[in-house]
């Protein structure tokens, strides 16, 4: 469905919950967030219909979410349904690779077709402080299980933080020498509550290039991000940049909340309710929200934080 500005917009993100097994300092609180009741929430049945109404305006794509979507008892299930619904040609997930292991078979035999990986630092003490509860190697094992079940084309996204893991771009970057994955750098968006991190936190893609000088441009689209390689690498780098070059004008996606809110633009405040609607109002309110996406976000700096209203694991990553 072409929206009022002429996007084509072709893509969903669906979060299936808003828990997670981590507590990255940039994402959530220290303790976690408060788990709402399941009537509150978007049941199985009621995400499937989600996909299917927003195939019928033309999307083809579907990347599930969270919070961490593993936890999600039924995650399996939700990806195969998704994968069958008509029109959906590619089902992405959006993980941390801690629960992997023991998933990534079950994801590849359901449908999956892509993995994301959210990784930010190779050090583990380092991981274990800006996720405040996990381990670095339960990670890393996931991401080998995904290797071998097959997945092709894995990302690994890792959100550049000044004085954190801006040390470490060339051993991040260094994965796609020894791996057939890509590693993005995405500069860190100043959400609702970003915790810990203040000016000093915001890192500007540029960086990479300074650090990687030998990194040569790619010819290939792969969405929002700009593509680079390594001489003689297995994978790509990919540079995403909210920030210092916001792709606005590109936007092709929309998310779907846990809790059946509907956010036209990532930034923005404005929701629409769709838990509990029958078919075919959900797909009249769909058809609003899609034709009435914002032009652009606004300003994104230290001064001007996203105007969400809520922090990443509630909207989806």
């Amino acid at each position: 469905m072409i929206d009022k500005f002429g996007r084509d917009i072709t893509y969903l993100r669906l979060s299936v919950t808003e828990l997670c097994n981590l507590r990255c300092r940039y994402c959530m609180p220290a303790d976690g967030v408060c788990k709402k009741s399941h009537t509150e929430m978007l049941t199985e049945d009621e995400m499937i219909d989600v996909v299917k109404a927003a195939a019928s305006f033309g999307i083809t794509k579907v990347r599930i979410t969270g919070g961490e979507p593993l936890v999600k008892r039924n995650i399996v299930s939700i990806c195969e349904r998704t994968a069958n619904v008509d029109g959906i040609k590619e089902v992405c997930l959006t993980t941390n690779a801690v629960l992997l292991s023991q998933y990534a078979k079950s994801l590849r035999d359901a449908g999956v077709n892509r993995l994301n990986i959210s990784l930010d630092t190779l050090k583990p003490e380092k991981y274990a402080y800006i996720t405040r509860t996990g381990v670095l190697g339960d990670a890393m094992q996931g991401i080998q299980a995904a290797l071998d079940a097959g997945f092709e084309k894995i990302k690994i996204n890792a959100v550049l933080i000044g004085g954190f893991n801006d040390d470490e771009i060339s051993s991040l970057a260094e994965f796609t020498m020894r791996y057939p994955i890509d590693v993005r750098f995405i500069e860190m968006m100043p959400m609702y509550d970003s915790g810990d991190f203040d000016e000093t936190s915001l890192v500007p893609c540029a960086k990479v290039l300074e650090a990687l000088p030998e990194l040569q441009i790619v010819n290939a689209s792969d969405g929002v991000a700009e593509l680079y390689r390594l001489p003689n690498a297995q994978g790509n780098v990919g540079l995403i940049r909210p920030i210092s070059a916001h792709f606005c004008g590109t936007c092709n996606r929309i998310r779907v909340t846990a809790d059946g809110k509907l956010k036209p633009c990532l930034h923005a405040s404005t929701e629409y309710a769709l838990k509990g609607l029958s078919f075919d109002d959900l797909k009249t309110v769909m058809a609003e929200a899609i034709y009435h996406k914002p032009q652009w976000h606004g300003e994104l700096d230290t001064i001007h934080r996203s105007r969400a209203g809520r922090n990443m694991n509630e909207i989806g990553g």
